[in-house]
């Protein structure tokens, strides 16, 4: 359970849930007005914090530099929407909600609060005086207030009340705004191959046969040949002549390797937004020479 000195360490740190999730930032906790215990803790999720889920902060754990609840992420960011700016109160229907959305048996609250209570007024004055402190300090802006477990009563009212007599001290808080970031798809890319064909031109050489006549004397060497025919008579002789020709044949062949990979270029980006700031200015009011402080506060509630 998250004690009340803790809650310093609990406001604007991360929240998981028990798988490591992480669901979002701790913004607000809020105190039972009858028990002065902390009950819930608002979280700031979605894109740039734009939602703010309620959990209940009974069960959780700080572990470490986060906030440790024992639910879901998934559930958590489905719970009631509550109005968080609604003087600084969940209303007891608002309570009742999201103790029936979270599966916390009412009665059993109602019976916690009802003991503590009784505890606490037991113990004197002086602890009635520090919890109406505490909600006095809920009410500021530090930490949320929750509403009554079983609706407000007279005796609560009044020990605030006391409370708040000692503390005449305002607390100012102002609006941080946490930028972050979140990945999508940006588009796609994909190789593809297809076939073209290209006109491709080569010179090769090639060769061919031509017939030329020669013609030779009868000489001392050649005589017998030429003498061994007839005389006179009618021949033939025939030759067979020879051509290349170019001869065009395709062979594939693996030529290189083709990939994509993907490199993380990073550019700034400027993020404007607008938060808001709360200022405490100091007002003075001068009295008439022999007014008193009791004869002023009369004039000023229509007195004479």
């Amino acid at each position: 359970m998250i004690t009340r000195e803790e809650i310093a360490n609990v406001l604007d740190q991360p929240v998981y849930d028990g798988d490591g999730n992480k669901i979002g930032d701790a913004k607000h906790v809020f105190f039972d007005d009858m028990t002065g215990r902390p009950e819930w803790v608002s979280v700031k999720t979605g894109m740039f914090g734009s939602t703010e889920s309620f959990v209940p902060i009974r069960d959780a754990a700080l572990v470490q530099d986060h906030l440790e609840v024992p639910y879901g992420k998934d559930q958590v960011k489905g719970a009631p929407s509550v109005d968080v700016d609604a003087g600084g109160h969940l209303s007891e229907t608002e309570e009742h909600r999201l103790y029936d959305y979270y599966g916390i048996n009412w009665d059993s609250v109602l019976s916690e609060a009802e003991r503590t209570d009784d505890d606490r007024f037991a113990t004197g004055p002086g602890t009635a005086g520090a919890a109406g402190t505490a909600g006095a300090a809920g009410l500021a802006g530090t930490a949320g207030t929750a509403g009554t477990a079983g609706g407000r009563t007279g005796r609560e009212d009044a020990m605030r009340r006391e409370g708040m007599r000692g503390d005449e001290a305002m607390t100012r808080s102002e609006e941080q705004m946490h930028i972050g970031v979140e990945r999508h798809e940006s588009g796609r890319a994909r190789l593809r191959k297809y076939v073209v064909t290209e006109e491709v031109q080569q010179t090769v050489p090639v060769t061919h046969e031509e017939v030329r006549v020669v013609r030779e004397p009868i000489t001392d060497a050649n005589r017998d040949e030429a003498l061994a025919g007839p005389e006179i008579s009618e021949a033939e002789h025939e030759v067979t002549l020879h051509a290349e020709r170019p001869v065009v044949e395709t062979e594939t062949v693996p030529v290189e390797r083709v990939r994509m990979t993907t490199e993380e270029l990073t550019e700034n980006e400027t993020v404007r937004g607008q938060v808001r700031k709360e200022r405490i200015e100091a007002e003075t009011e001068s009295f008439t020479e022999g007014e008193t402080k009791n004869a002023r506060d009369d004039k000023r509630r229509g007195g004479k």
